[in-house]
């Protein structure tokens, strides 16, 4: 009887320590970088116009950012089912700014971006960075100490 109870509680061990603290890197799958007019920031999602990192899940919020972000190039086709988008910008001064991986931890993703420095104000645009990603096991965006959770389509 001792031995069976060892044995629970072994198997216990083992399910909770690999299902805490999953870890892997999100693929990108495309990325984008370039300038983005100040006059257009109501074309990002609603919840999401204030902070530096964020993402968008339909077709329709991402033509009017591609409008605004790359107005002479066509809309990419992006499947929103399987991927999302995520993009960085400029918050307090403008500094170019590049996707370079995506961390998930926990179903929380954490873009990590490399970013010149610069005390030059913002003005009429700022630099933007955008990335396509798998959504599987995405549950969320780490934007500073927020958190913003991923909408089901």
């Amino acid at each position: 009887m001792l031995f069976c109870c060892n044995r629970l509680n072994s198997t216990a061990m083992e399910k909770a320590d690999q299902t805490q603290g999953i870890k892997s890197e999100a693929k990108i799958l495309q990325v984008w970088h370039g300038d983005y007019p100040v006059a257009k920031i109501n074309t990002l999602p609603e919840n999401q116009r204030e902070t530096s990192v964020g993402y968008i899940c339909d077709a329709k919020t991402f033509e009017g950012v591609w409008n605004a972000f790359k107005p002479d190039e066509a809309v990419p086709v992006i499947n929103y089912n399987t991927n999302l988008v995520l993009f960085v910008r400029n918050t307090q001064f403008y500094n170019r700014t590049r996707i370079g991986k995506v961390h998930v931890t926990d179903g929380v993703a954490e873009v990590l971006a490399m970013e010149t420095m610069s005390a030059m104000p913002i003005e009429e645009k700022v630099a933007m960075s955008l990335a396509v990603v798998a959504r599987k096991g995405i549950t969320a965006i780490q934007a500073g100490d927020e958190r913003i959770s991923i909408l089901k389509n």
